[in-house]
């Protein structure tokens, strides 16, 4: 082999039988329990080589046996299954009023999960609270918590890994303070990987929601600010420094509030819009939508201008994107069904490019299952490369 040649590497038995090993722990994942005979068949490996790797992988606990198959003619086969119990990820959502952490085993069941309220006051007060609610729920779980191969926190705003910092956040004061991920990633003891709030709800939609099979569908999320997900084929797009979907600073037209497109849209906006046209006291969001839903005039009035405003937002994602789907979700999305005969209606008054608008699925757990499906990406390959070395001291 020539020095031009060095980003070859040569044949290796043992790389080999790696790479044997995770393309049948692959499909075992994607086709469900199957036989060695199955296997052989589907993957083009040799029925010996089949049932060397497959002994491999039940000596590492990564798979385990699941049953049998008694066809009409010949003999019984033992079935195989990925063993879920041999890996875990933890996903974690950070919310101005609500931290959710949940912890799911390989196959994506969540086994565990807990809901606190967030009344931290200050940055590093919620870092800590992130920790301790963490370390709760595995004790409490059962888990061992090395198996936990990977973390993904959600969180408003745009995580600059260089800086080790978050851009963005207005709305979490001091969460931008450098090194805060850090000292939660210390604190958990375990890798942590942190991704934007409405991607991670995109994903979560496209998983395990109403986004699944959409070829390019994006998740407007309405709460207490304005973000976006998009996803295409599958995959996240983030644009070239993360901020794609960050449409709350788009402006909004006209010199006197609202100025941005956050301002205009969000929960705050739709308060403002019911003390506008009448209603009076403490008043949440939620507050005006119950109303409209009792008839109250003043919020039915809000939530007419919230809807024809969301028609205004998905008129321009539209013809940027031209996505077949966008999904309605966050705070105020929960109430998408006050929301879309209006969206629906001011939209064909708009634009010629009217995708499909629907809600949420998922609801508050939007983001939370995000988390867990791009923790368990990278907690599948983890727990694989750990379970095969450990098997193998040679490798």
């Amino acid at each position: 082999m020539t020095s031009s040649d060095e980003g070859e590497q040569p044949w290796n038995p043992q790389r080999q039988r790696n790479s044997n090993e995770r393309l049948l722990l692959d499909r075992l994942r994607a086709g469900g329990p199957s036989s060695r005979a199955q296997l052989a068949r589907e993957s083009g490996l040799s029925k010996p080589t089949v049932s060397s790797a497959l002994a491999a992988l039940a000596a590492t606990g990564l798979v385990r046996e699941a049953g049998t198959h008694t066809p009409e003619r010949g003999r019984s086969a033992v079935l195989y299954a990925p063993d879920p119990t041999a890996g875990y990820a933890l996903g974690i959502d950070i919310g101005r009023a609500w931290l959710r952490v949940a912890l799911a085993d390989l196959d994506g069941a969540v086994v565990a999960r807990s809901e606190v309220r967030n009344q931290a006051r200050t940055s590093s007060t919620m870092a800590d609270l992130v920790v301790t609610t963490a370390h709760q729920l595995v004790a409490g779980s059962g888990v061992d918590a090395e198996k936990i191969a990977q973390a993904v926190v959600g969180t408003p705003g745009v995580y600059d890994a260089e800086k080790r910092r978050v851009r963005y956040a207005q709305h979490l004061p001091g969460w931008g303070r450098p090194g805060l991920f850090d000292r939660m990633r210390d604190g958990l003891g375990m890798p942590l990987a942190v991704h934007n709030d409405a991607n991670l709800a995109a994903l979560g939609e496209y998983t395990f929601g109403v986004g699944a099979g959409s070829r390019l569908f994006v998740y407007v999320m309405i709460g207490t600010g304005l973000g976006m997900g998009v996803v295409s084929e599958g995959q996240l797009f983030t644009g070239a420094h993360g901020g794609a979907g960050e449409i709350g600073f788009l402006p909004w037209p006209g010199r006197q509030k609202p100025d941005t497109l956050e301002d205009a849209v969000s929960g705050d906006a739709v308060v403002a819009a019911a003390r506008s046209h009448g209603m009076a006291g403490p008043l949440t969001a939620k507050d005006v939508f119950d109303a409209a839903r009792a008839g109250n005039p003043a919020a039915v009035k809000a939530v007419e201008l919230e809807g024809e405003r969301l028609a205004h937002t998905v008129a321009a994602v539209a013809a940027v994107l031209d996505p077949d789907l966008v999904v309605l979700g966050g705070g105020v999305g929960h109430s998408a069904d006050l929301l879309l005969r209006t969206v629906r209606e001011t939209l064909r008054t708009l634009t010629p490019l009217r995708p499909k608008v629907a809600p949420s699925s998922l609801g508050e757990d939007a983001v939370l299952l995000g988390a867990v499906a791009t923790a368990l990406g990278t907690a599948r390959d983890v727990t694989f490369e750990r379970r095969t070395r450990s098997g193998n001291p040679g490798r």
